[in-house]
């Protein structure tokens, strides 16, 4: 839906986050949903696993397994899933390869897409479909489409009978809208649609973000769970974990789902073991506390993006952290346009933004963590109302 924004105010900071983080005060570091910032108790716990590491490798990898599994446990915890359907992975691009390379496919199958979906697990399917002689349907959906059930409504009207997987965001990147919701995940499960959800934005925000109706579900726990970066989930339904293709052999493979996927010998596994810092940081801020703050300051900002820079708001999911709006007609239309733009911005405005292709105009989304301040989005409408008239 469209909110209203013409009354939203920005919210008070919240006195416990002061000095959380390392980021620079000298700009606005407005996209902390594409890489995430660590706050400095996470990275303090990573460092002293490092150190640790560094003082006996031999003892350090001795008991690795073990370790990742404990991890992997509270983890699941947060989650509200089960530990034996869980994997840790470094990010959603490594999970998508693996639930897709465990999918049988047949020549004429249909993967199903949408034009919302993140670029590169986009490119996964096709590169399966082409591998196996699938084929994959990209579904319109419309930017202005007004709520939850109008895009469910696009994907089902796109399901036909040769359609076999559908591989669907739950909160897209571009747009910052919901498209997985639990009721079109059990629309695609009645009938017979096997879906892989990239929940990369839903950890740490969404509660409860491992819907059990997805067949495979994964998520980045570095851009809202304050675990470090590399640090990644993939939740599997209980009748395909067998049939999980981990991307490498190891060590733990005979042992099965999820230690095959985990294990890939001599790799940096600090960020997982430090992954549960970063819940327990966010149980400690408080979650209800943390949401609202986040969820308020992204709604002012899409506010100072409307009334400063004309900009046109897309809808909106509640409970996300990020708003997205619409360029004017001929900025940002294109590909090779919007790393430009977003250079420019950076150069000009000293802020960090995320820009993507549409025809008629790109859409530009902002995120809300806590480290940011309503100044920070206002700065950035009011320049880019100088920087759009040119």
């Amino acid at each position: 839906m469209i909110e209203d924004l013409s009354t939203v105010e920005p919210p008070a900071p919240l006195p416990a986050a002061e000095g959380l983080f390392a980021v620079s005060t000298d700009a606005a570091h407005l996209n902390h949903g594409s890489y995430g910032a660590v706050p400095l108790p996470v990275q303090r716990v990573q460092e002293r696993l490092r150190a640790g590491h560094e003082l006996d490798p031999d003892g350090f990898f001795g008991d690795l397994p073990a370790r990742i599994g404990a991890a992997r446990t509270r983890i699941a915890a947060e989650l509200d899933t089960d530990p034996g359907r869980l994997a840790l992975v470094s990010n959603v691009t490594e999970a998508v390869a693996i639930a897709l390379d465990s999918i049988p496919f047949a020549p004429g199958d249909r993967i199903l897409v949408t034009d919302h979906g993140y670029g590169v697990v986009t490119r996964a399917a096709v590169r399966r479909a082409a591998e196996t002689g699938a084929e994959v349907v990209v579904v319109e959906v419309p930017l202005d489409a007004p709520d939850e059930r109008a895009v469910r409504e696009a994907v089902l009207a796109a399901v036909d009978e040769r359609t076999t997987v559908a591989v669907l965001d739950q909160i897209t990147s571009p747009t910052a809208r919901l498209v997985a919701g639990p009721q079109l995940l059990a629309d695609l499960r009645e009938r017979g649609v096997t879906t892989v959800v990239d929940g990369a934005h839903a950890p740490g925000m969404l509660p409860d973000p491992a819907d059990p109706n997805a067949d495979f579900w994964f998520g980045n726990l570095h851009k809202w769970a304050f675990a470090p970066r590399g640090t990644g989930v993939l939740a599997v339904r209980p009748e395909w974990t067998e049939r999980v293709r981990p991307l490498t052999f190891s060590w733990e493979h005979d042992k099965g789902f999820p230690w095959n996927v985990e294990w890939r010998g001599t790799c940096d596994y600090t960020g997982w073991l430090a992954a549960p810092a970063g819940f327990e940081l966010l149980r400690e801020l408080g979650p209800e506390a943390v949401a609202a703050h986040n969820g308020a300051l992204a709604a002012y900002g899409a506010r100072a993006l409307v009334e400063r820079a004309g900009l046109r708001p897309l809808p909106a999911t509640p409970g996300v952290w990020m708003r997205a709006v619409r360029l004017p007609a001929g900025w940002g239309e294109e590909e090779q346009d919007v790393r430009p733009l977003m250079a420019e911005v950076w150069r000009r405005l000293g802020a960090r933004i995320a820009v993507r292709p549409w025809s008629g105009g790109g859409v530009l989304r902002i995120s809300a963590q806590l480290y940011n301040r309503a100044e920070e989005y206002e700065r950035l409408a009011d320049g880019l109302a100088e920087l759009l008239k040119n």
